[in-house]
């Protein structure tokens, strides 16, 4: 019951985060689920990649629909970006558990540093939307690869990615990158399952819990879009927290 109860709120609390700011709270799966739900470091990699890729594919059904899904760039960037996922999972499975939390609290400080940077991408001189095969081709390789190792959507890869190498408008980019986010998850995830590394019912439960938690932060975002940067500062600090909590969680079991 107590593991029930805490994988259903650690998924609201991510995904209200997602609907009220439209990205960055699927970082803090991995962490709620090791240290809230109790779960083991690798099964809580697989287990939110789960997740996180189910989000994903939810969110991109809306997008879709408002046609902001660019699918000549989407597809590609997915299916080359899921061999780099299996790439980096199968390397992360590998890799010595509390190294691997070490090098997430350090990955974790990154992202919270490029979401207090304003959001200024410059542009190739490309029409927008036109594809660029060779600079997708290697942009998704590596976001999958990183994607794949840590457990995470890399969402904050691949929209900068798809925008470099494409040129097509930022709303484009988030709208194409779920597609993309949600197939590294899977990929991420059934690799992990073959080491019996993923637990479905918590997943479920987390994904559940993160429905609810999107549906009210989707519903505040409109009130609170005045304050959106403040809000974004907020969490990029909440980002430094928990990273400095797993790097010294993780630091102490290297020692």
């Amino acid at each position: 019951m107590i593991e029930t109860i805490s994988a259903v709120l650690s998924g609201t609390a991510v995904g209200f985060i997602l609907g009220m700011l439209g990205g960055g709270g699927s970082i803090l799966a991995t962490p709620l689920l090791l240290y809230v739900v109790g779960m083991p470091p690798h099964t809580a990699i697989g287990t939110g990649a789960f997740a996180v890729s189910a989000s994903a594919y939810i969110n991109l059904v809306t997008h879709a629909k408002k046609g902001h899904v660019r699918w000549r760039c989407a597809l590609p960037f997915s299916v080359v970006g899921v061999l780099g996922a299996f790439v980096g999972s199968t390397i992360g499975k590998k890799v010595d558990s509390t190294a691997l939390l070490f090098l997430f609290g350090l990955m974790m400080f990154a992202i919270g540093l490029l979401m207090l940077r304003p959001t200024r991408l410059r542009k190739p001189q490309l029409a927008a939307g036109s594809d660029n095969l060779p600079a997708i081709v290697g942009l998704a390789f590596l976001a999958g690869l990183a994607s794949g190792f840590f457990g995470i959507g890399g969402g904050f890869l691949v929209v900068p990615g798809m925008i470099y190498a494409t040129g097509m408008p930022m709303i484009n980019a988030v709208g194409s990158s779920l597609l993309a986010v949600g197939s590294f998850g899977v990929a991420t995830a059934i690799n992990y399952s073959l080491s019996g590394l993923v637990d479905w019912s918590v997943g479920l439960k987390f994904v559940a819990g993160g429905i609810v938690g999107g549906t009210l932060g989707m519903a505040l975002a409109t009130h609170l879009a005045s304050n959106k940067d403040t809000l974004k500062r907020c969490f990029a600090y909440l980002i430094f927290a928990v990273a400095l909590y797993v790097l010294y969680r993780s630091g102490l079991d290297l020692l």
